[in-house]
């Protein structure tokens, strides 16, 4: 654990000096241009920039657009930092900053794109007869229906579960570092139920509803976590060469992944939770002291 406590300080303060100091220099730096990853995240970013620029010629009211794109910008860099930059790399040959890349698509760029709501805007890009059509399919009653059915609170929590806890079992992990298509699949699921999850807790449910999904997802990715952190052996046999250059055992690098889905995510999902539960109580003391304005009983 010392040795742990050790490498978290070292990457917080690690410069552009010292990021090639480890084994494998020259790799150290090296991008990974999938283009199965590559190609969709820039077509949703073009068509996201061009509906943007279509609505404002079309539109003279700004307000709240700012945030909007600057939110789609940051939840659209940090696929890019995930899955593209050198953290991706890393993530195949470091459990470490696999867990990392996996936290960032669930608990940083799903949850930002959610409250953009970017489908709107992507809409935009298209010909008038395209946008019609797309719009009068998304408000067909099969889509309706399967999109209430997927991002209802419950379901959606319970997905996004069955998701992490599947994809963490030890043999279904250790086949997707070593299957590049496997590997698509993992992030594409995290990913996509993290999206059903987080908009059931923004657009679907109840602030107390979606405060307790929220709790109940940081619980038993905690428990995941410390399963991990506190495992006298290891669970994933799939070589991370690069562990020993940070100073790490296999076994230490195991330990720090599950401290980091342990206490650095279960702590945006405690925020989230708390604020929720603070709009919540807000909310019901408002409702309290109209009634006893107007005389409600």
């Amino acid at each position: 654990m010392r040795k742990i406590a050790f490498f978290l300080v070292a990457w917080a303060s690690i410069d552009a000096a010292h990021a090639h100091s480890y084994a494998e220099p020259a790799d150290s730096s090296r991008w990974t241009f999938d283009p199965w990853v590559v190609v969709p995240l820039l077509v949703v970013g073009s068509l996201y920039a061009l509906g943007a620029i279509r609505l404002a010629r079309r539109s003279t009211r700004r307000t709240g657009r700012a945030w909007r794109h600057l939110a789609f910008l940051m939840g659209w860099l940090s696929l890019i930092a995930a899955l593209v930059s050198p953290m991706h790399w890393l993530g195949e040959r470091m459990l470490a900053f696999h867990m990392v890349e996996h936290e960032i698509l669930m608990a940083i760029s799903a949850p930002l794109l959610v409250l953009v709501r970017p489908v709107g805007i992507w809409m935009w890009s298209f010909p008038r007869r395209l946008r019609v059509a797309g719009g009068r399919l998304m408000r067909s009653r099969l889509a309706g229906s399967l999109w209430s059915l997927l991002s209802g609170g419950r379901n959606a929590t319970l997905l996004h579960a069955m998701a992490i806890w599947a994809w963490h079992a030890p043999p279904l992990f250790d086949a997707a570092v070593s299957d590049p298509t496997l590997h698509r699949l993992q992030h594409l699921s995290f990913f996509a139920t993290a999206v059903l999850f987080w908009w059931s807790v923004f657009r679907r449910s109840a602030i107390g509803s979606a405060a307790w999904h929220v709790f109940v997802t940081m619980l038993h990715t905690s428990v995941l976590g410390a399963l991990m952190a506190l495992s006298p052996r290891l669970l994933y046999q799939q070589d991370y060469s690069i562990a020993g250059s940070w100073g790490l055992s296999q076994l230490e690098d195991q330990q720090l992944a599950g401290l980091i889905m342990w206490v650095p995510a279960g702590t945006i999902y405690a925020g989230v939770a708390l604020a929720l539960i603070a709009i919540w109580i807000n909310g019901t003391a408002r409702s309290v002291r109209y009634s006893n304005v107007v005389g409600i009983s």
